[in-house]
């Protein structure tokens, strides 16, 4: 008996920046990881996460409360049914206190090449001038009294990989209140999520970062995990075809492309994975979610 397919997985490759983490006076480092004794850049699923609500609309109606903590408001009358921004989990502890784990999850966007330092150094010279001519304060002498300062920061830009699944059976479910949105409120949330991955871009240090997929496997599933996490590996930027990798696709997911040459490999990608452009690839997984949920 096929088991009911009430899930959806990917696992992306996007050329993206990493967030930074930790300052060390005024100089900002980005986030890592370490295995395999080396270090790796990464975009965190956190910041991920936010991204995507924030792209998706989900956090247009968010409202937060400060009560001891500041925290996404949560109410009977506001909650995840009615509530996109609520989507994404919740733990408010203002009266009686209220759980729901996220209907989607992240993981780490991980750079797929050991992390080798390069740091960017910048200053605010031209503001500093600015400050320094229309108060007649002399740049050269009394350079901190004008406001210039350098700064320093890491810098990274590379391919990552990242794995996103959706629990189709929790969306717009609130247990907490015995609440649930209708099917088409749901079916625009999942579709929503999906347009924010497609379209990806993030805003580091105020310049546009492009992180849409270049390459993506996965689609409507009957496990509730991150079934390509472990089989997507880029090496030398060739995507690895490895036999589990091709089994699993075979389990009834599609691959998306993005051709231009991203991977030194595109030709063998194509002879062997049989993959469809990135927009037939989303339009495909858009039908599969509002058949699931009976338009």
């Amino acid at each position: 008996m096929e088991m009911e397919k009430n899930s959806l997985t990917l696992t992306v490759v996007a050329n993206m920046t990493s967030n930074y983490s930790e300052g060390l006076g005024n100089i900002s480092s980005i986030q890592k990881v370490f295995k395999n004794k080396k270090a790796y850049a990464i975009r965190s699923r956190e910041s991920l996460k936010n991204a995507i609500m924030v792209q998706s609309g989900m956090y247009d109606d968010l409202q937060t409360s400060v009560d001891g903590a500041t925290q996404k408001l949560v109410t009977s009358e506001l909650n995840a049914s009615n509530c996109r921004a609520l989507e994404g989990g919740y733990m408010n502890t203002s009266g009686k206190a209220n759980k729901r784990n996220s209907s989607f999850y992240l993981t780490d966007a991980i750079s797929c090449e050991s992390f080798i330092n390069e740091t960017r150094f910048h200053n605010n010279l031209f503001l500093a001038s600015n400050y320094a001519k229309t108060n007649k304060i002399n740049l050269q002498d009394n350079a901190g009294e004008a406001g210039l300062m350098p700064y320093q920061y890491e810098y990274d830009k590379s391919l990552k990989v990242y794995s996103l699944t959706i629990d189709l059976e929790m969306i717009g479910k609130d247990e907490n209140f015995n609440e649930e949105a209708n099917k088409n409120e749901k079916e625009e949330r999942v579709i929503a999520i999906l347009d924010a991955v497609e379209y990806l871009h993030l805003i580091v240090k105020g310049n546009l970062d492009n992180a849409e997929p270049i390459f993506v496997v996965g689609g409507m599933s009957d496990r509730k995990t991150h079934y390509f996490e472990n089989v997507v590996k880029v090496v030398d930027e060739n995507l690895l075809i490895t036999d589990d990798l091709k089994y699993k696709i075979k389990q009834g997911y599609k691959v998306g492309l993005l051709k231009g040459n991203n991977f030194k490999n595109e030709l063998e990608i194509e002879r062997t994975l049989d993959p469809v452009p990135i927009s037939t690839f989303f339009n495909t997984l858009k039908t599969e979610v509002k058949e699931y949920y009976g338009e």
